[in-house]
């Protein structure tokens, strides 16, 4: 895939998937296009040599694998993984706020917020509904209002001397968007205004009760380039969906001779510890059913690569980063290393990926955190701990990780996706 064909198809992807149930829905049709075949957790599966396969939990987590033309103990497995989640706001399940006719919702915030950067915005709202359809059966949907229906109007700084100095945010009072203004006797559920939006989004729903839903704020502006050359994607939810973008296609794109596997984990902006997330026990369930009692083998000769963005290093803060160890965005991934076990990364993991970059001739960073700061962390201990699998963390560099919008480099992805194509088409990783 060439450099702007792949950034013109990352731009929609992210575009496509305001929340992780829009995020696995996009991916499972591209996965269909691409020749795979769903599989249901709930029935018997047969899996068949050479085929593409993909299963997806709560919808918004999904393990989609090739079994590849070799006995999968004998030839191990080429892993990615990456998460559907990013740090948002989400609606509380009573929200409605009335206040001087400023109709206003109740949100609570999901994961490590930027919140500075929510403020005078144009917001958009996306996620899953559960309803009670016309034959009396509960049901889910996904709905996406697709334009800006929300603000948080910033307080005038002739109001807030101090704005510039000492602001801070108080994600319980400060936050609740408005979405438009009403008389002082309105009664309007926000519930109501939910289903006049799945039936102008699916006229032909039957829609009788709505029983619950999980809807977040989001950026209402799309993906777009940036810089006078180009060198720039600027994005809501880079962090993840660009590695989720990545894998997907290094997996379809792949040669499927050998087997090979993308899992994409919800909720690990919050610890992933849940029914879908990497502590939770969907990828090892996939990983039973399809090697069976020759799991222990197959995972003793398989390599997962933990594919989640780094912290570019930043020119205006640049004692933020260990001197020898700022990634530059567009000079290729990073490999990310913690002895302290944050990041899964060892020299044998690494070195795998240094070396199928130098046969590609491509190029590689590495990242440490200064010793005097805290680590973030991946999916990648966490399924290295799981599976007992060997596991490398990397990522490509970005800025404003967290923000609502966040900028990569147009090279790095790319770079990034050619060095796992080669990687799950390896013939050995270990």
């Amino acid at each position: 895939m060439e450099h702007a064909e792949f950034n013109n198809h990352l731009i929609e992807f992210l575009n496509a998937s305001p929340t992780p149930w829009h995020a696995v829905a996009t991916m499972k049709q591209r996965l269909d296009e691409a020749g795979f075949k769903a599989l249901d957790e709930k029935e018997d599966w047969n899996l068949e040599a050479g085929e593409g396969y993909y299963a997806i939990r709560n919808g918004s987590s999904i393990v989609a694998f090739r079994t590849g033309r070799r006995d999968v103990a004998e030839a191990g497995i080429r892993m990615v993984g990456a998460h559907t989640d990013s740090p948002c706001l989400k609606v509380k399940p009573n929200p409605e706020l009335r206040r001087k006719g400023f109709f206003q919702l109740g949100v609570e915030v999901y994961g490590g917020v930027l919140l500075n950067p929510w403020f005078d915005r144009d917001l958009s709202l996306a996620g899953r509904v559960t309803y009670v359809d016309g034959s009396g059966r509960v049901s889910d949907t996904l709905v996406d209002f697709r334009k800006a229906v929300a603000y948080i109007p910033s307080l005038a700084i002739h109001l807030d001397r101090e704005a510039n100095s000492n602001r801070t945010v108080n994600p319980q009072t400060d936050l609740p968007p408005v979405l438009m203004q009403v008389p002082e006797d309105d009664t309007t559920a926000f519930s109501d205004l939910l289903s006049e939006q799945l039936s102008r989004e699916q006229p032909g729903i039957e829609l009788r009760k709505i029983l619950g839903y999980e809807l977040g704020f989001y950026d209402a502006q799309p993906a777009s380039f940036v810089g006078l050359r180009d060198d720039f994607i600027a994005s809501a939810r880079l962090d993840n969906l660009l590695s989720c973008y990545i894998g997907l296609q290094a997996l379809i794109d792949s040669s499927g001779d050998e087997p090979a596997l993308l899992v994409c984990n919800d909720h690990e902006e919050v610890g992933s510890m849940s029914a879908e997330g990497a502590q939770g026990p969907f990828l090892s369930s996939v990983l039973d059913r399809w090697c069976g009692k020759s799991r222990a083998r197959a995972i003793a000769r398989s390599m997962m690569i933990s594919a989640d963005n780094a912290h570019g290093i930043h020119p205006n803060y640049m004692d933020r980063h260990d001197e020898n160890h700022g990634p530059i965005l567009n000079q290729g991934p990073v490999i990310k290393v913690n002895h302290n076990q944050r990041y899964a990364t060892n020299s044998r993991s690494a070195a795998l990926y240094r070396h199928i970059s130098d046969e590609l001739d491509l190029p590689y960073q590495t990242f440490v955190v200064r010793s005097d700061m805290g680590c973030g962390s991946t999916i990648g201990p966490l399924t290295a701990a799981n599976l007992g699998v060997t596991t490398l963390d990397i990522g490509v560099p970005q800025f404003g990780m967290h923000s609502i919008r966040e900028m990569a480099g147009t090279r790095d992805g790319v770079t990034l996706f050619r060095v796992l194509r080669a990687f799950m088409q390896r013939e050995e990783v270990l």
